[in-house]
C-alpha cells in the first residue's frame, strides 16, 4: 500500500484532506442578472425632480380649468345669443301690433268724414238747399279734425303771431307800421305738426316795414 512521506496511506489521507466542492456561478449570475432588470423595470426611479413634476401636475390641471372655463362661456354666449334674438322678435311683434292697432284707430276715426261726405254728396244730388250743403261740409271737417286730434296731431294757428321760420312758409309779404314788423299778418293754409315734428308749415302773409307804409298811414 502506498504511503506519503508521513507514512498515512492514500485512504487516510482522502480522510484527512477537506472536501473541495464547486459551485456553478454562471447560473446565479444569469439569475441575478435577470431578478435585476425586472427590478429595475418595475423600480424605475424618476428623473425629474420633484418640482418639475409639480409644475407639469399644475400646468395640466390650470390647462384643464380652462378648457372648462371656455365651455362655460361658450355655452352662456349661445343662451344670451338666444335670449337676445327672442327678445328682439317678440319687441318687433309688439312694435308692429302697435302700429297695427294705431292704424285701425285712425282709419276708424276716419270714417265719420266718410259718412258726412256721402251725406253732403247726396244733398247736392237731391237739390236739397246750400244751407243744408255748408252744414254737411262743416261736419265733415269737424269730423276730419277731430280724427287728426286723436291721432296727436295738432294745427299751427300763425295769425298774428311772430313769424317763425320753422313752423311758417312766407309766401307774400305786405307793407306795414313798425310794429307789425315780422309779424304773421294773414294765414293762408294752416299747418300741422305731431308731437316735436312738423308734419306741414303754416303758409302766410308776413308784415314787412317800409317808409312808405309809414307815409300812407300819415
Amino acid at each position: 500500500m502506498a504511503r506519503d512521506l508521513f507514512g498515512r496511506d492514500h485512504k487516510q489521507r482522502q480522510n484527512d484532506e477537506p472536501e473541495i466542492r464547486v459551485t456553478d456561478r454562471r447560473r446565479i449570475l444569469v439569475q441575478d442578472d435577470e431578478g435585476s432588470d425586472h427590478n429595475a423595470e418595475i423600480e424605475a426611479p424618476s428623473l425629474k425632480p420633484s418640482y418639475v413634476e409639480e409644475l407639469e401636475a399644475r400646468t395640466k390641471a390650470a390647462e384643464q380649468k380652462t378648457l372648462e372655463v371656455q365651455s362655460r362661456f361658450d355655452q352662456l354666449r349661445k343662451q344670451l345669443q338666444s335670449e337676445t334674438d327672442e327678445t328682439r322678435q317678440r319687441l318687433n311683434r309688439a312694435a308692429d301690433e302697435r302700429a297695427q292697432r294705431e292704424k285701425a284707430h285712425f282709419i276708424a276715426a276716419m270714417l265719420p268724414v266718410l259718412d258726412n261726405l256721402q251725406r253732403a254728396t247726396a244733398a247736392a244730388e237731391t237739390g236739397s238747399s246750400s244751407e243744408v250743403i255748408a252744414e254737411g261740409i262743416r261736419q265733415t271737417a269737424s269730423s276730419f279734425e277731430n280724427a287728426l286730434a286723436a291721432a296727436g296731431v295738432e294745427p299751427i294757428d300763425a295769425a298774428g303771431e311772430m313769424f317763425d321760420p320753422e313752423l311758417h312758409e312766407a309766401v307774400e309779404t305786405v307793407e306795414v307800421v313798425p310794429e307789425d314788423e315780422g309779424k304773421v299778418i294773414a294765414q293762408h293754409t294752416r299747418g300741422y305738426r305731431i308731437g316735436d315734428r312738423l308734419l306741414r308749415p303754416a303758409r302766410v302773409k308776413v308784415g314787412r316795414y317800409s317808409d312808405k307804409a309809414i307815409r300812407a298811414i300819415e
